[in-house]
């Protein structure tokens, strides 16, 4: 897997991927950004639960589960002194199908978790 970020101009980048798709990043006005994007930090939230909803629902699908919509609800708290890492990361999994198996769609979900160290 590769990637490139590109600075473009004063908190604004743009990121392509390895297979060609691209995002602009940027940062809020308070931070000397346009706020023309998503920041950095929001794209590693977002690529976290989006990454964590792909697993989950690939599994789930490869044990032939119905299932009709998967939604990750995030909410992140950082540090508050530089570097500003995420120190909580709660994904809240909401996962609806036909005849769906709530022990499979748990164990699943509960397989991904990594307590915060």
């Amino acid at each position: 897997m590769q990637g490139r970020i590109k600075w473009v101009e004063g908190r604004t980048f743009v990121a392509e991927s390895g297979s060609g798709h691209a995002v602009v990043i940027d940062g809020p006005t308070e931070h000397g950004g346009r706020d023309l994007g998503p920041s950095p930090m929001e794209l590693v939230l977002l690529g976290t639960g989006g990454c964590t909803a792909f697993d989950v629902l690939d599994i789930l699908r490869k044990q032939r589960q119905a299932v009709t919509d998967c939604q990750v609800e995030l909410e992140a708290e950082r540090a508050p002194d530089p570097p500003r890492v995420f120190t909580r990361i709660t994904m809240r999994f909401v996962v609806t199908g036909r005849g769906l198996s709530r022990p499979a769609v748990e164990r699943e979900v509960e397989l991904r978790e990594t307590p915060a160290t």
